[in-house]
């Protein structure tokens, strides 16, 4: 009976801490504030993904209602309102958004761009991209 109970509270252990939540990492900015990335230009690169139809509508964290046919775009930690030229390093194709919601909370990736945005990269049919991500002057 003993051991019985023992391997039910493993299992228990094991399957609790499996299925805990990890929170996906801010990006920081070494010796900077995100206020500070803004003026300075930061450039970054990574994978960007789009999002569209579930969110028409709703509210972004800024408070706006989403377009997803707009060139706006979510960012982990960026103010809102900062302005971003994004780049498909597969195409070399450019659109320039507006940081307006969070986001994305998929791990690897450092920009969420409306279907819009998404469209004038050609990136809706493969969903995610490499890109390269500047910050301009607003």
């Amino acid at each position: 009976m003993r051991m019985r109970h023992g391997a039910a509270v493993c299992t228990a252990i094991l399957l609790f801490t499996g299925c805990m939540l990890v929170s996906s990492p801010v990006y920081r900015y070494t010796g900077t504030s995100a206020r500070q990335a803004v003026t300075s230009g930061l450039s970054l690169r990574g994978y960007a993904s789009w999002y569209g139809d579930a969110f028409h509508g709703r509210k972004t964290a800024n408070g706006e209602l989403f377009d997803m046919n707009g060139l706006t775009c979510a960012h982990r930690s960026l103010p809102f309102g900062t302005m971003l030229v994004v780049t498909n390093t597969a195409n070399s194709r450019t659109v320039t958004v507006r940081v307006n919601d969070r986001g994305p909370f998929v791990s690897g990736r450092i920009v969420d761009l409306s279907r819009g945005a998404a469209s004038r990269l050609d990136m809706l049919e493969s969903g995610t991209v490499l890109v390269d991500m500047k910050v301009v002057d607003q």
